[in-house]
């Protein structure tokens, strides 16, 4: 996966609590299993009429949000049900980022094996950086791992935690499948190992 290092960019404000996985990434989007694709059905719902043009209304259907890479959003964001599509729709569309009071567990932890970074700060803090997010193109906000804080666009920080484990990997680009590879020497050293050992579950005869 990408790496994520720092980001700046227009943050989209969604003033709405529990928005869970299925506002994300409605079901019937479900079928497949390719990350790639699903950024056009993000929060389908909200963000199309029954006949398929684009609500005016909605946040990520108006200039600058159309192409916001940070989402700040109320409390419990990605609650429901535990499928990993919902992360894949937002990177998909292009958000790295969502910066919310609190999220749901499963959620939260998808965010992290795809590339995401949640980032939870208090009640206060969001309804600030949501008032800021409002004024649009004029207010940039930037993101900065190394140094776990938020930038809003009149310089103010906010340090934000986030485990050393999960920093390491989006700093460094590592996903499940990265992290086993980088141990890729010491899986083909045991496989050649068990090739001798047991040669027939290999497919060669003893």
């Amino acid at each position: 996966m990408d790496k994520f290092t720092t980001l700046t960019g227009i943050a989209a404000p969604l003033d709405l609590i529990n928005i869970d996985t299925d506002m994300i990434i409605p079901k019937q989007f479900l079928k497949t299993i390719h990350r790639t694709g699903l950024g056009k059905n993000l929060f389908d719902e909200m963000r199309y009429e029954s006949d398929g043009s684009p609500k005016a209304d909605f946040v990520l259907n108006k200039e600058p949000y159309t192409g916001a890479q940070i989402l700040v959003a109320g409390d419990n964001f990605g609650c429901g049900s535990s499928r990993e599509h919902a992360p894949w729709a937002l990177l998909d569309f292009g958000i790295r980022c969502v910066i919310a009071p609190s999220f749901a567990d499963i959620f939260y932890n998808n965010c992290f094996k795809n590339g995401i970074l949640p980032i939870k700060l208090p009640r206060e803090v969001i309804d600030s950086l949501m008032e800021k997010a409002n004024r649009g193109g004029n207010a940039t906000f930037t993101i900065d791992l190394e140094n776990q804080k938020v930038v809003d666009p009149d310089g103010k920080e906010y340090a934000f935690d986030v485990d050393e484990f999960r920093r390491h990997c989006l700093l460094n680009g590592l996903d499940d499948i990265g992290l086993t590879l980088q141990k890729s020497d010491k899986i083909e050293s045991y496989e050649e190992a068990r090739k001798e050992q047991a040669p027939w579950v290999f497919g060669a005869s003893a």
